[in-house]
């Protein structure tokens, strides 16, 4: 069975910009994924993440605000179906990226009014902001990338 865009606005209550496609079929995918300025990772391919056995939640059907946009607006959803998904923001994340790790069994969903739907795979993963180099005068700095 495939999700689409239209179905996760209809779940979420989240509408989507009108370049996008309401029913174009959301990939699901099992490795790293971007979506704007957040990271998608594996739990196994992280060395100094942790996750202490605490605070998780389940996923409600209509989703759950992972991080919203600058200025209030365009939020990062996670959207499953009920008892598929669970996820808490209590980790110890050395690079202070995470936001939150979920632990999925079956499809999840990343829902943004920009970007539309980036489909995850069961497993373990970490949410992270992303991070970018700017460099100017021969400096270099590290900042969030901003969506």
């Amino acid at each position: 069975m495939t999700t689409t865009v239209a179905e996760l606005t209809a779940r979420t209550g989240v509408d989507v910009l009108d370049h996008l496609e309401r029913e174009t079929a959301i990939a699901v995918l099992d490795g790293v994924q971007a979506q704007g300025d957040l990271i998608v990772v594996p739990f196994h391919l992280l060395t100094d993440t942790r996750f202490p056995d605490l605070g998780w939640h389940d996923v409600p059907a209509q989703g759950i605000e992972v991080i919203r946009g600058v200025a209030g607006a365009n939020p990062h959803v996670l959207v499953a179906d009920p008892g598929v998904c669970r996820w808490t923001t209590r980790m110890l994340d050395p690079a202070g990226l995470g936001l939150g790790c979920l632990e999925t069994t079956g499809p999840a969903y990343l829902f943004h009014p920009e970007h539309g739907g980036s489909g995850i795979a069961p497993g373990r993963y970490l949410i992270r902001r992303q991070r970018e180099i700017s460099a100017s005068f021969g400096h270099s700095s590290f900042g969030l990338v901003e969506d």
